[in-house]
């Protein structure tokens, strides 16, 4: 099944084939259980990676990738980045790595000096234990859950920066806010953290999905970055091949690329000679099938802010401008823990918006990349649960 216009790249997948081949999104619930939470998509992998992948396999491709920055997959990536960002990439300083948590970890670890990490909340929830991990203070930049817009509070980043702050974990398009920063939004992070001589390690997994006329912006592309950032994206969310362990590690800088290519084997040694294939087949022959997925993501956006509007009218929902993980404010419904109701009444997995923001309660992150009858299923059962 394909949404109405489109070119038909994109594909449903049935209920058996999701749960064949999606074992944690859809392997990990009850047979009865609609999955809603996880980030991974409801659809078939783009025919230009399966190939690839079938081609590498068949040819016996299975053992160690090739340990050095550059290569296939930096031509691949900066190619691919130039395309779609307008971003000048030196595939040189493309470096692989496992994935993008293990790439921020290895950014933190060697290039960014001892001192707190400053992390915006809601946040991707594995990153909230990232500063404790790597030895460092974690500072949260919280979004009033109040403002109709998330945005950046660069007051408050500014004093933590100035009480000793050394780094910002950004990760845009924000997950789980749904925010893509606009050219004007980094930049002025930039000019705080430039002031107070601090570091940004920027997570843009979901890069390469802006939905609508959303534009995303590489941080790196923002002038005067270089010397202070290191980035880290990966096609594995928007070409939903996580499972292949492939993720990259980009720098503007020589000096700080050498630090981090220099760095022992033991810090970053576990990527997938496989996940190198399917990443270099998803940035030279997935433009197409890209295309497509933003338009069928804006589609069910649209469709589910429409849903919300209809069946459950108190719900607010954050303008979902990239990704396709909707934060939605469900406290009018008089529910702490929206996420536990959903699965013990309406048999839906959503997932807890506390587990984003300790303490946060009446929230959750509803994962919208799915056909456009079990997204009408989705807000059903999240009506029954909640009303």
């Amino acid at each position: 099944m394909t949404t109405p216009g489109g070119t038909g790249l994109v594909r449903d997948l049935t209920d058996e084939q999701a749960r064949a081949a999606l074992v944690c999104k859809w392997g990990l619930v009850e047979p009865d259980v609609l999955p809603a939470w996880v980030a991974e998509m409801d659809y078939a992998v783009a025919e230009p990676i399966i190939a690839a992948l079938q081609e590498a396999v068949a040819l016996g491709r299975t053992g160690y990738p090739a340990f050095a920055a550059g290569g296939r997959l930096g031509e691949a990536y900066a190619g691919f980045a130039g395309r779609q960002f307008g971003h000048d990439v030196d595939p040189g300083r493309v470096i692989a790595t496992v994935d993008v948590t293990a790439g921020v970890r290895l950014a933190l670890d060697v290039v960014v000096p001892p001192g707190p990490l400053v992390m915006p909340v809601p946040a991707y929830s594995p990153q909230l234990a990232l500063a404790s991990m790597c030895g460092r203070e974690r500072r949260d930049l919280p979004v009033d859950p109040e403002a109709p817009r998330a945005e950046l509070d660069l007051d408050r980043l500014e004093h933590e920066f100035a009480r000793g702050a050394r780094v910002l974990l950004l990760t845009q398009p924000h997950n789980p806010w749904g925010r893509v920063f606009t050219r004007a939004e980094l930049e002025g992070v930039r000019d705080v953290v430039t002031r107070h001589g601090g570091w940004v390690v920027c997570d843009e997994i979901f890069a390469p999905l802006p939905l609508g006329e959303h534009e995303h912006v590489p941080y790196l592309a923002v002038e005067g970055t270089a010397e202070h950032a290191v980035g880290i994206v990966a096609a594995s969310k928007a070409f939903n091949i996580a499972g292949l362990k492939c993720a990259q590690v980009v720098t503007g800088s020589a000096a700080l690329h050498e630090r981090l290519a220099s760095a022992p084997m033991a810090r970053n040694d576990s990527w997938s000679v496989l996940g190198v294939e399917g990443s270099v087949a998803a940035y030279t022959e997935g433009d197409a099938w890209l295309a497509e997925v933003r338009r069928t993501l804006t589609a069910r956006r649209d469709e589910f802010a429409a849903l919300l509007a209809a069946e459950l009218p108190l719900a607010r929902m954050r303008p979902l401008e990239g990704t396709y993980l909707a934060w939605v404010d469900l406290r009018a419904y008089g529910h702490d823990d929206p996420a536990a109701r959903a699965l013990e009444i309406g048999r839906l997995q959503i997932s807890a918006g506390h587990d984003f923001h300790p303490g946060l309660t009446g929230h959750a992150r509803i994962n919208i990349a799915t056909s456009a009858d079990r997204l009408a299923e989705v807000v059903r059962r999240l009506r029954l649960s909640l009303t």
